[in-house]
């Protein structure tokens, strides 16, 4: 109750202030297309008074004192705005504004948005991306994919071209939430680990939360990424036509009703279309690659309808369907998942309220399946809904965020483990939460405390989960960050952990029958939990050198994991040992290590170097293992360099270097007779299965990795509004054999891809 009363106290805090002062706030878009313009500084000149805009263009000032004022806006690539605007006691002004792009590079501009925003924003494990981000580093046929820019990424750890995943700071994919306009998306990455399913041409800005997030996400342990797309195109109809050795993109965007200057209301929409074709070209462009050549291919589809009202606020309509197939890979499986989704989400700027109002609803579903030849098929469904309402208030540099979100979902699943027990299950699942974040600024301090309470329905359990983050501004080069929070799941993975090839990640819901005690301690909760632990210093070297260091540690506390020692069903031998009939079993872990982050941007020459050393562990109550994705060293360089007159000339390079990754050596094998007909099986005639003798788990370690890519653009301008780049790109330039796996049967060794040069255009019309 106690709790109760104090955020009500809040709230009337927040609120009193509005009626002697006045009240700026709005949207700042793109005078050529209607786009928001994101992050970007509104004040108002010779005070102290501003605001940032948001992913959607918002922006409030607040506590303006009554009298006349220039409203100032300053953004990288556009020209500056300035507008007399006057403020009565108690206003509430709603107002829109439109920025040109600049003709000319306005230098500096960047860096002191930059140094503005590291001050007042605690911003630690959090990489805010954006197109102009991705597509800074070397990329296939020139297509920039978010895919490849998350592998140089600080605390990411990727364990193959091939069927690889993503695994963040000591976190499984399973524990890694990705969001798309709020909707969460199952498995964002193609079975050929360098795409996504995301069209980076229609991205308007991704967060990477590498740990430590705020109260405003749940549902997941680890990490989360959280991708808004673009409207489109308020203004004129418009597109992109890309084609490389790989694929081929499409995306088409215009006004369904154009947008004025004079900030009419509006309607946009926004197509989206990938086709891979490197399953039927590879053998006759990579035939080096290997016997069987690159069996991988996909296609996905996006499309968003915006209407907007003409003071901001906006209901948008969008869907998605998704496919991957990997046929007879490495003649030793079929793989295939689909994907496909459907949701609205709003934003609504209430008249006479300093409230801010978001939120969404959606639908989606995704279905996998394997089909090995030397095992059985395995297949995993999961669908469901979720939906979320968002308020926020602004006050001065402070705010305070709450909100409530429902996710219901369904998940069937069915395997068959190395020693032929059968786990099956189909569980619906309901969740809960509620969340309140507050955003407080004091001298030279940054507090960011929350509280999120979830609760799993399926499992008749509550999740109190307080978040707390803050920075200290110790100076004006210098400054100190620090990061905490308890998390906790309920989805866990379907996964083996003897596959050396990840092709296969399907999902279930926590499920209710665990061991009742780990390691001679009583097991109270059926969830999954993790604490983590971060800080971190940011300090810029001078105008143009920034640096960044985290330490952070992520307890895993309780962790849920398929069973892969069980030999016999409970249900027939239930006085055995639970690690032998359990189809699930309880584990333990931790993830801790530091990573170093170095930025140079000046005049078109833009140098990153990343380094990350981490360490993973696993307890499964029995043994303390690490895990397959525990690398110890990892690190990028990139480069990019614009030159030319009109800077129509892009050069980019990267290089990564990473430590070998754990695996299990084979001992030896035999052929194993199974005795089906008991005595009465004649051993003389029976087909024998060949068996595999495995030494200690992830015992020994793989060689080092390392890569160098290097890519350069050429830049047409056509028209006004049309241009052609054309560009060439080498994958792993000097032909590096960076061992995949060994094949256990054959003794043939897999490598990852080899050398790959690739062409490819790009019209933009």
């Amino acid at each position: 109750m106690k709790e109760v009363f104090s955020t009500i106290f809040i709230l009337v805090l927040f609120i009193s202030g509005y009626a002697q002062k006045g009240t700026i706030r709005g949207f700042v878009y793109e005078e050529e297309t209607g786009e928001p313009v994101i992050f970007t500084n509104v004040y108002l000149k010779n005070t102290t008074l501003g605001s940032t805009t948001n992913d959607n263009g918002y922006f409030s000032i607040t506590d303006i004192p009554p009298g006349n004022y220039d409203l100032m806006i300053t953004a990288m690539g556009y020209e500056n705005l300035q507008e007399a605007v006057t403020v009565n006691p108690g206003d509430m002004q709603t107002r829109k504004f439109f920025v040109n792009t600049a003709s000319y590079e306005i230098e500096g501009v960047d860096v002191t948005a930059d140094r503005s925003e590291a001050k007042t924003e605690t911003k630690t494990s959090v990489a805010k991306l954006t197109p102009t981000d991705i597509q800074r580093i070397p990329s296939v046929g020139g297509q920039a994919d978010i895919a490849q820019y998350m592998q140089v990424l600080p605390g990411v750890v990727f364990t193959g071209d091939q069927g690889g995943q993503l695994y963040i700071r000591g976190g499984a994919p399973i524990q890694n939430k990705v969001l798309l306009d709020g909707l969460t998306i199952y498995n964002p990455f193609h079975s050929i680990g360098l795409f996504s399913v995301f069209d980076t041409d229609i991205i308007r800005n991704a967060d990477v939360y590498t740990g430590g997030f705020g109260a405003e996400y749940g549902g997941r342990i680890s990490s989360i990424m959280d991708i808004t797309t673009r409207d489109g195109n308020k203004r004129r109809t418009g597109g992109k036509l890309s084609a490389n050795t790989f694929g081929a993109n499409l995306s088409l965007e215009g006004p369904l009703r154009k947008q004025t200057s004079e900030g009419n209301g509006s309607a946009s929409f926004i197509l989206s279309a990938k086709q891979s074709y490197l399953d039927k070209m590879s053998e006759s462009l990579y035939s080096y690659a290997g016997e069987y050549g690159l069996p991988f291919s996909y296609t996905d589809l996006y499309g968003k309808v915006s209407l907007n009202t003409s003071n901001g606020s906006k209901v948008n309509f969008f869907g998605f369907n998704y496919t991957d197939r990997v046929d007879d890979y490495r003649a030793l499986s079929d793989f295939q998942w689909d994907a496909m989704g459907a949701g609205s989400s709003f934003v609504i700027i209430p008249g006479n309220s300093p409230v801010l109002i978001e939120g969404y609803v959606g639908y989606s579903r995704y279905e996998s399946s394997m089909d090995e030849v030397t095992s059985y098929e395995r297949t995993s469904v999961i669908d469901g809904f979720n939906l979320g309402v968002d308020f926020l208030y602004i006050k001065g540099k402070n705010n305070l965020e709450y909100g409530l979100e429902m996710n219901g979902y369904t998940t069937d699943f069915f395997f068959v483990n190395s020693v032929g027990r059968r786990i099956q299950q189909r569980e619906n699942t309901t969740e809960l939460g509620g969340y309140f974040r507050g955003k407080f600024i004091f001298d030279n301090w940054v507090i960011e405390p929350g509280m999120r309470v979830q609760y799993y329905a399926s499992l008749s359990e509550l999740s109190p989960e307080p978040r707390l983050a803050a920075k200290y501004n110790a100076s004006d080069k210098l400054r100190l960050k620090f990061a905490t929070g308890i998390y906790a799941q309920n989805l866990i993975s379907a996964h083996n952990p003897r596959d050396v090839v990840s092709l296969f990640y399907g999902f279930l819901s926590g499920p209710d029958n665990l061991p009742s005690t780990f390691e001679g301690k009583e097991i109270t909760s059926k969830l999954q939990h993790a604490q983590h632990a971060i800080v971190g210093a940011e300090y810029d070297v001078n105008s143009r050198i920034t640096t960044n260091l985290e330490v952070y540690y992520k307890n895993f506390s309780q962790l849920t994991a398929l069973n892969r020692n069980k030999i016999r069903d409970e249900a027939d031998f239930p006085d055995l040992p639970d690690n032998l009939v359990k189809d699930f079993i309880v584990e333990e872990g931790s993830a801790y290590g530091v990573d170093m982050t170095m930025k140079y941007d000046y005049k078109g020459l833009y140098l990153w170097a990343v380094y990350s050393h981490g360490y993973v562990t696993r307890n499964d109550g029995l043994d303390e293992y690490v895990p397959h994705f525990d690398r110890r060293h990892n690190l990028n360089l990139v480069m990019n360099y614009l030159f030319g007159e009109r800077k129509d000339w892009e050069f980019n390079a990267r290089w990564n270097l990473g430590s070998g990754f754990p695996f299990t050596q084979t001992q030896g094998a035999y052929g194993l007779i199974t005795f089906e007909e008991g005595i009465d099986t004649d051993y003389t005639t029976t087909n024998e299965s060949f068996e595999i003798i495995y030494g200690e788990y992830n015992d020994a370690r793989l060689s080092y990795y390392h890569r160098l890519d290097l890519g350069l653009k050429k830049i047409f301008f056509l028209s006004e509004h049309s241009r052609l780049d054309v560009s060439l790109s080498v994958t792993n330039v000097y032909d590096r054999d960076n061992v995949f796996f060994v094949d256990r049967i054959t003794n043939e060794r897999v490598d990852q891809l080899p050398i790959m040069p690739s062409f490819g255009f790009s019209l933009t019309f």
